[in-house]
């Protein structure tokens, strides 16, 4: 059924565009973003039709598309994607201690939302609180704060924040002020300077902001914790990808949240117990995201000799992929 309600078109949204930058409004939004106009992907079909290839400069990843089952559902109207699910509010939570810097929430977000290569929704740094301390790793999405700036500084009413706790974009009203990467304290968002990869796998889509196809020239895009997949009781590409089950995902309101081996515990239990914090929120955005600290690692050792050693860096390590043959992506 074609929806109506919130629609702009393409002509309006040029003409707010240009009346936006006429009236003076992105004294306070434009910021100088890096990396220049982004090259266009170049899409190759395979064989396999459940694999599409997006090809980079030589650099290649596969987005499988059995787990893009979600999108043969009918989107949900504008109004419902913008009042999200009743009686919920969303929650995440990284456990340090577990992961391993292995970047596979990237790769499965990148596969969920066919984002180009150098796209990362969700960013994994290698980090180091001191000199004689080991290095550790921190994933880092859009924490969707419950003070969320973004949404304050936006002209049109594109960057919103549901009732579950989801900040959400939606590109059928964003005129590109970037406004709202400006008052991003945490530098989660990106700009679509050229026109973005479509893949033939979603083109069938019809748009909504909770999955964001098709993705738009001159808008703004960011981490959205996979609503669709929530919508249908399904958890977000990240914590499916996680071979470590470092990450937890849940509802506040029902105090549980579960990890890709099926692990629920409490979640306010969870946070006590391991001292939890939230990243930089001393700001006052109240991040939905949180992280338990790197003490007492978890994940796998090297490999030692019989010396008790470690052996050379081309020595096998384990493999960490193992875990994913079971997932269900």
């Amino acid at each position: 059924m074609e929806e109506q309600k919130d629609k702009i078109s393409p002509e309006s949204k040029e003409a707010g565009r240009r009346n936006f930058l006429k009236l003076g409004f992105l004294a306070a939004g434009l910021t100088v973003v890096g990396g220049g106009i982004e090259k266009v992907l170049s899409t190759e079909k395979k064989e396999n039709p459940d694999t599409t290839v997006f090809t980079r400069d030589g650099k290649v990843f596969k987005a499988d598309l059995n787990c893009l089952h979600e999108y043969t559902a009918p989107a949900v109207s504008n109004e419902e994607a913008r009042r999200g699910i009743p009686g919920k509010k969303f929650v995440m939570v990284f456990d340090l201690a577990k992961c391993d810097g292995c970047k596979k929430c990237t790769e499965a977000c990148q596969a969920m939302h066919f984002t180009e290569p150098d796209r990362e929704w969700i960013k994994v740094f290698k980090m180091k609180d001191a000199e004689t301390t080991a290095a550790y790793f921190m994933p880092k999405p859009c924490f969707h704060c419950d003070n969320p700036p973004c949404t304050k500084v936006c002209p049109v009413g594109a960057t919103f924040k549901r009732q579950d706790g989801i900040v959400l974009i939606d590109d059928d009203r964003c005129i590109g002020c970037r406004s709202c990467m400006a008052a991003c304290p945490y530098s989660t968002r990106f700009f679509n300077w050229s026109e973005p990869m479509q893949p033939e796998a979603v083109a069938h889509v019809t748009y909504s902001p909770e999955h964001g196809f098709p993705r738009q020239k001159g808008t703004t895009e960011k981490c959205d914790f996979c609503p669709h997949m929530i919508r249908d009781g399904k958890m977000p590409a990240c914590v499916n990808g996680c071979p470590m089950n470092a990450i937890y995902f849940g509802d506040q309101n029902e105090d549980a949240v579960t990890n890709s081996a099926g692990t629920t515990v409490k979640f306010s239990q969870l946070l006590e117990d391991n001292s939890a914090y939230r990243f930089l929120e001393e700001l006052g955005t109240e991040p939905r995201v949180y992280y338990l600290p790197p003490k007492n690692r978890k994940y796998p050792k090297p490999d030692l000799d019989s010396e008790g050693k470690e052996q050379k860096k081309d020595a096998k390590k384990p493999d960490m992929n193992k875990g994913m043959a079971s997932m269900n992506m």
